[in-house]
């Protein structure tokens, strides 16, 4: 009887000597909300030890979240007012606009990516126009996403990530940075976006719950694994550097197959749901979080994932779960 395998599995030592996967540290974003006015420091209900910061206050965390070790965010913002024509989502002016510009004067060497939608900017909650009909109208919106997208790269944004989910945002963002000198700003896409169950956390914390109908027009069906890698390869050709996953653990298979297919680095998206389900067990004690923390990051990055954009990002640097 061969038992080779089971005595390397014996000492901790050895184990870890021998492991297949670890998570890289640089490898992880941490997601933020970023809202209007001074002193606003509130937490996210339905995502414990998340919060909405005002600029002010989200320097001061970013101070902890450099400390321990943090590399990259993800900027998502909550706007003062909101139209039909998504206006605040690229005025110069604009909430991300004004954070950017700040984080980058205080944090320069701070890896800043901007999310690129118009849900949080709309009246009705949607990621685009929407028509007299109800449906959103695909061609319209990709100039407004362009404008957004070139207004965060103004403001000295490192990286755009659309995730609106329209067809041809990529090729249209790439053509409004490359023709305003911004020809080596990244574009990270939301590629395989599917409408998951998984996002009611964030809409509580971005405002974003569309206000009529949903977004499986646009968004992916959850059954449809080879239409998702079809959405990923019309990214590509578009130009993405980066194509992302999202949700992340109900979707590992989709994660795994577009690393198997993709010629850029994927990411994954573990989602506000995923998290949110995690710190709910975990203030009921029914699970060792630390470990749960580990063994998602660990699983993601398992199926191919070379980013994880995570909530749990600074809570595992912090406490050496990779």
């Amino acid at each position: 009887m061969i038992i080779r395998p089971r005595r390397l599995r014996k000492n901790a030592t050895i184990r870890n000597m021998v492991a297949e996967t670890a998570v890289n540290p640089d490898s992880l974003v941490y997601p933020m909300f970023v809202v209007e006015g001074e002193n606003v420091k509130e937490e996210i209900p339905s995502m414990p030890n998340q919060y909405r910061f005002s600029i002010d206050e989200i320097l001061k965390e970013l101070e902890s979240c450099v400390a321990v070790g943090v590399k990259s965010i993800l900027l998502f913002g909550i706007p003062s007012y909101k139209d039909e024509m998504a206006t605040s989502a690229y005025d110069d002016d604009g909430i991300v606009q004004r954070a950017v510009r700040s984080i980058k004067a205080k944090f320069p060497d701070l890896y800043v990516i901007t999310d690129v939608c118009l849900c949080e900017y709309m009246s009705h909650g949607h990621c685009g126009i929407v028509k007299d009909d109800g449906d959103v109208d695909n061609d319209p919106t990709l100039e407004l996403l362009a404008k957004t997208a070139l207004s965060h790269a103004e403001a000295g944004a490192d990286m755009v990530a659309p995730s609106d989910m329209m067809d041809g945002r990529v090729a249209a963002i790439r053509a409004k940075l490359d023709e305003n000198g911004y020809q080596n700003l990244p574009i990270m896409a939301y590629s395989a976006k599917f409408a998951s169950a998984y996002y009611g956390p964030f809409r509580d914390a971005a405002d974003s719950a569309p206000h009529f109908g949903d977004r499986k027009s646009y968004q992916m069906d959850v059954r449809n694994g080879r239409e998702a890698l079809h959405e990923v390869e019309l990214d590509l050709e578009e130009g993405a550097d980066i194509v992302m996953v999202k949700p992340g653990l109900a979707f590992l298979d989709v994660l795994r197959e577009t690393a198997e297919l993709s010629n850029v680095p994927v990411a994954v998206y573990n989602v506000s749901g995923e998290y949110s389900m995690v710190k709910a067990a975990a203030q009921q004690g029914w699970i060792n979080e630390e470990a749960i923390i580990r063994e998602n990051l660990i699983a993601f990055k398992r199926a191919g994932a070379d980013i994880i954009i995570t909530y749990h990002a600074k809570e595992a640097l912090e406490k050496g779960l990779v």
